[in-house]
């Protein structure tokens, strides 16, 4: 495998590790549009999935998406393809200096091109398509304010599931509200990597300075930590909402 071209987003991460109880059972507050989500009591309000898009359950990795695609690739028989790459990449033109949409540089663009969109439009948001109603990808802002309001307590074996992540909790409520992100590896060309090792988190917003990479949340069994990459890369998607109507 190639190396990965990432660039850090340099920025100081308050990260609590003060221990979450993890025999607590999951408070979910309500469901969406049939998905269910945790009230972090975070100060912007926002509430999180219980789930990632495709998952059935907390701790499952579920689908991996490129950034700005909705759909995960697969062939007819169910096997990924070699299709998470430049190449394949439904806004590019085979080429990150070829984007054909999300580009605010002509240097990056197909022929020049250019537009102003730095976030998703829910047409190319993976949530939103896929959950409907108020689900959506989160911001960088959201991905921040999850580190920096919350504990993050890594978990080995979350339920007997025999799945590793991390168990995140409410600052604000203590040890009741919590969401579990499992480190459910990503994609790139045909393989899945580092399965139980990494993990990446699509947010919905470009590097507006390198326009052909969009921000995330990494976790390893260390610390999460935000970074921006190549928007070809088959990465998790956790939802956000913020107030939906109960069902």
């Amino acid at each position: 495998m190639r190396m990965k071209r990432t660039f850090l987003f340099v920025a100081a991460i308050l990260i609590a590790f003060t221990a979450c109880e993890q025999n607590e059972d999951m408070q979910l507050n309500a469901t969406f549009n049939g998905h269910t989500y945790v009230d972090l009591g975070l100060p912007s309000g926002t509430l999180w999935a219980t789930c990632n898009v495709g998952a059935e359950n907390p701790w499952d990795g579920g689908d991996w998406f490129a950034w700005g695609e909705t759909k995960p690739k697969t062939d007819q028989n169910g096997n990924y393809r070699t299709a998470y790459s430049w190449s394949t990449y439904k806004w590019a033109n085979s080429s990150y200096h070829k984007l054909l949409k999300y580009c605010n540089d002509g240097s990056f663009g197909n022929n020049r091109y250019t537009d102003t969109l730095t976030v998703l439009e829910p047409a190319d948001d993976a949530a939103t398509v896929t959950w409907g109603g108020d689900w959506r990808m989160p911001t960088l802002d959201e991905l921040s304010e999850l580190c920096n309001e919350c504990k993050w307590v890594f978990v080995n074996d979350y339920e007997n599931s025999g799945k590793s992540g991390y168990k995140v909790c409410s600052k604000a409520s203590g040890n009741s509200n919590f969401i579990f992100m499992p480190i459910s590896g990503y994609r790139e060309g045909s393989r899945l990597y580092k399965e139980g090792i990494d993990a990446y988190y699509w947010s919905s917003m470009i590097n507006e300075i390198f326009p052909n990479t969009a921000y995330y949340i990494h976790l390893d069994t260390i610390s999460p930590m935000l970074g921006n990459t190549d928007r070809f890369y088959g990465y998790s998607v956790r939802p956000v909402c913020s107030a939906p109507t109960d069902e």
